[in-house]
Formats: C-alpha cells, structure tokens, sequence
C-alpha cells in the first residue's frame, strides 16, 4: 500500500504500540527481476511490518540519468504494492532516504552486499537511531540495468 511520506511517521507510531516491528530498505526497482524479489524476501524476514522507500521519478533521474526510470513511480510503487513481501512503499524525491529514515527510525534496515557500514551512506542515520543493519547479497548478473542492455542488444 502506498502511503504519503506526511503520513509515515503516524503508521509507524501504530505498529511499534502494538509491539510490532519494522524493517526499511530503499530502491529505484524500476524493472523488477528475481534478484529483487529474493532481496525484499529476505528483508521481509527481518520484522513484522516491511515498508520500502521508493526513489521517485525525479530522484531516479537524478541518479541514473534522464533516460530513466522506465516506469513511473506510480506503476513501481503499485507493483511493489502487490507483492507479499511489501506491506507499504513511500516515494522520496532526495538521492538518499536519510531524513525519511531519520523519521522512521525503522527497526531494522537492509542494503545490498555491496556497502558496509564503512561505505553506507545512512550508517551515521542508522547508528543514531540504533537501528540494526543487514546486508543482502545480490543474486549474480541479475539488475535492472543489466536487463535493459539485454533488451537493446536482442
């Protein structure tokens, strides 16, 4: 379900009085592959509540470049929306989900292999609010991208 970004902060208010708890993670998934969907599996597997913050339009043009995302933040967050392992998806429009997560201040929060808390952008974020952090490998030669060269080579 998508929630507006002014209203997440209440949501979570919710949850965590009914002693549930939460696990975050961040993303563009513009075209959605089997890497993405064991990554937010495994999220899922962290809490009871998973929520993605969803980079809008204007923030993944900001990022990959103008010729992207291929599908609208609105189509993204419906199909993310639709899947079980995805209770809720809020869009950002920042590069970096730090000031969402700092409102959050989820319990706990997931990021691909490829960082550490060495090189994680929200590590000063997620220490403060002392929320835990878990990798989550990549499934090999699987990425959005990827996908999209593929498709302009066939």
């Amino acid at each position: 379900m998508l929630v507006k970004r002014e209203d997440i902060r209440a949501l979570i208010d919710v949850i965590h009085h009914s002693g549930k708890t939460v696990v975050t993670t961040n993303g563009c998934f513009d075209i959605l592959h089997v890497g993405h969907i064991r990554y937010l599996e495994k999220t899922k597997s962290f809490a009871d509540y998973s929520i993605v913050l969803l980079n809008s339009d204007k923030s993944v043009r900001s990022i990959k470049g103008p010729s992207r995302p291929v599908n609208n933040e609105n189509d993204r967050a419906e199909i993310l929306s639709a899947l079980r392992y995805v209770d809720y998806v809020v869009l950002f429009d920042e590069d970096s989900p730090k000031d969402l997560l700092d409102e959050i201040k989820p319990d706990v929060y997931t990021k691909g292999a490829d960082y550490t808390m060495e090189t994680l952008p929200e590590a000063d974020i997620m220490k403060k609010n002392g929320t835990r952090v878990e990798f989550i490998e990549f499934v090999q030669g699987k990425s959005t991208t990827k996908t999209i060269e593929k498709m302009q080579n066939a």
